[in-house]
Parts: C-alpha cells; structure tokens; sequence
C-alpha cells in the first residue's frame, strides 16, 4: 500500500502544471512559433508605460499580437477573433483601453482577463518576461 501511495505522489509531482505553461488550444487560430523583444523606452510603446494601455503590433501571431499593462504587469494576446474563423472581419480592435472588440460577433474581451461573457474560447495569449526594459513576447 505504501508503494502505491508513493507512486501516485510521484505521477502528480511529475505530470504537475507548469506554471508558465499557457493553454493555447483553439481550433480556430494556427499555433505561431516565435519570440520577440520589444524595448518599452521606444516612443512607439511609450503608453505601455502606463496602467490600463495597450499597444498592438502587427509582425506576429495570426492577425498581430495585443500587449496590455495591467499594472502589476503585462499580458500578450494575439490580435484574432478567438471564436472566429480568420476571415475579413476576424481582427480584434482596441476599444476603451481596457477592452478588444471583434468586428464580427460584437465580442468584448477584457483585456485583464482575455475572457467574453459566454464565449468558448478566450483570448490566445502569449508568455511574457520584462528585463529591464524590455518585455519579451514568445509563444
């Protein structure tokens, strides 16, 4: 019995979650492989210098990526419609600071949260890393 228990502790420790470890699974966006630094001294992301801005670039993930300062730090998102099929209408567009909006159900996503009230799918987010000055994006 005490072998089984020991076991068992060891399955959990070693399948434990990671906590950097960001569920990515959507069937709808493409899983984009890349990393990126963006330097927040740049005058092109001076508003992520302050709480509650957000900035979007478009050079990765499947329609740009939207990086957000929540205060105690910074969340990455990419710039699709996570409950849409990428078409036309599938890019997300910074509203209210604090909000993306999809052009083409209506969907409000918080961009604290990555959540849409009763939506299945939240918003793809990205792993972060600030060194210094620079916020380091990857997926």
């Amino acid at each position: 019995m005490k072998h089984i228990l020991v076991a068992c502790f060891v399955f959990v420790f070693i399948t434990a979650c990671d906590k950097d470890k960001i569920n990515n699974n959507n069937p709808y966006l493409n899983n984009y492989r890349f990393s990126t630094q963006i330097n927040l001294n740049l005058p092109l992301y001076q508003n992520l210098l302050s709480n509650g801005n957000a900035v979007k670039i478009y050079d990765y993930g499947n329609r740009g990526i939207i990086i957000f300062n929540t205060g105690t730090g910074y969340v990455a998102f990419d710039g699709a419609c996570p409950n849409q099929s990428l078409s036309s209408c599938s890019t997300l567009e910074i509203v209210s600071g604090i909000n993306a909006k999809c052009p083409c159900d209506d969907a409000v996503y918080s961009l604290f949260t990555g959540q849409s009230p009763g939506k299945q799918y939240p918003l793809k987010q990205y792993r972060t890393e600030l060194s210094g000055s620079v916020l380091i994006i990857s997926n």
